[in-house]
């Protein structure tokens, strides 16, 4: 009898609602993540230790360890630090940082991870990767999927609205990383992966057209599902494929050329897909994207995060070399620094129509 079904690596629970910290710890009680109740929670100075005093009465055989960045060496301490101490499982509690550092700490000591985040800016909380600072710059290592995720809504809505935006312009990319994915399969023959693709996109559709604003529970909600589902994608991929083209070459380009002064990863991202979109031709897609864009406060023009267009044509030029091997529009095209200044020239004028 052949196998007609696949299994997909996703997480044996999701919690996205308000209050879900509340039974955070009946979901981390569960026999599958923790048996004995001795777990390691990773947290931030911030607000992850804000938490801890809501939490720790609640978790009493848990152990706390503070992390104090998001580079791989503090990833490696944290790993050091916890690997002693005999735990069930591994919590990742605040921001894309910490639960980055929780990922690969959780990995090199072989512990499932559970991910509570505290802000929605990009959708690193459910994707088999974790993207670390280290000396060469940053560099994106692949781990298990977390085995649980937890996202109070009450907590994302404190956290300040940047975080929002930039997740909103994190998820929205992925119609413009699909675009690329299909471009790939058309002109190189690269293996595309239907399920995955649909579920990245769908996860970016949802959020591009839902009409709340970035306050509303509803769009928290849809947003929340949206990057836990992009990264379920990758991990059905294999890959960042299904997030993961051009748009993401455009924001790592920003990251490596001008590293004191780049703006969020969701804002850079957002921004690189609507110029991809452009330059797919697909001026529709593109318009649509600068307006929802705009209506969340997102940028559509490299000034409004503080760069040139020279700048911003210079960041287009060097995209490619930040991937190689990744096959998107930029790649098919090809331009030259003139080619990419008439496109961006043309770009800008379409949206300001």
């Amino acid at each position: 009898m052949p196998v007609l079904t696949r299994l997909i690596p996703s997480p044996v629970v999701v919690d996205i609602r308000a209050g879900a910290l509340d039974d955070l710890a009946s979901v981390l009680a569960d026999q599958r993540i923790s048996s004995s109740g001795k777990l390691a929670v990773a947290i931030s100075g911030g607000s992850g230790a804000k938490l801890r005093e809501r939490l720790a009465p609640a978790l009493p055989g848990a152990s706390w360890y503070e992390v104090g960045g998001g580079t791989l060496d503090d990833a490696i301490k944290l790993a050091d630090a916890m690997k002693s101490g005999h735990y069930d499982a591994v919590v990742g509690l605040g921001g894309g940082k910490i639960i980055d550092c929780a990922k690969f700490a959780a990995a090199r000591i072989g512990l499932p991870l559970v991910a509570v985040a505290t802000n929605l800016s990009h959708d690193g909380l459910c994707s088999p990767v974790a993207t670390l600072d280290n000396d060469a710059g940053r560099g994106s290592y692949g781990v298990p999927n977390p085995i649980a995720v937890v996202i109070d809504l009450d907590v994302i809505r404190e956290a300040p609205v940047r975080f929002v935006r930039s997740g909103i312009g994190d998820a929205i990319s992925n119609i413009s990383a699909v675009a690329d994915w299909e471009l790939a399969h058309r002109e190189r023959g690269e293996d595309i992966d239907g399920l995955a693709a649909a579920i990245a996109r769908q996860a970016g559709e949802a959020v591009l057209r839902h009409p709340g604003g970035v306050g509303d529970d509803g769009l928290l909600q849809v947003l929340a599902e949206g990057l836990v589902l992009t990264g379920i994608s990758m991990s059905v991929a294999g890959d960042s494929r299904p997030a993961s083209g051009a748009c993401h070459e455009i924001n790592h380009a920003f990251d490596l050329l001008y590293p004191k002064r780049a703006a969020s990863h969701g804002e850079q991202c957002g921004l690189g897909a609507a110029f991809a979109m452009h330059l797919r031709g697909a001026h529709e897609e593109s318009a649509l994207m600068v307006e929802v864009l705009r209506r969340h406060g997102l940028p559509v023009l490299p000034g409004e995060i503080g760069f040139s267009d020279d700048e911003f044509v210079r960041a287009v030029e060097f995209a490619p070399q930040t991937r190689p091997g990744r096959y998107t529009i930029l790649e098919h095209l090809d331009l030259s620094t003139d080619q990419i200044r008439d496109a961006y020239a043309d770009y800008a004028q379409t949206i300001s129509r």
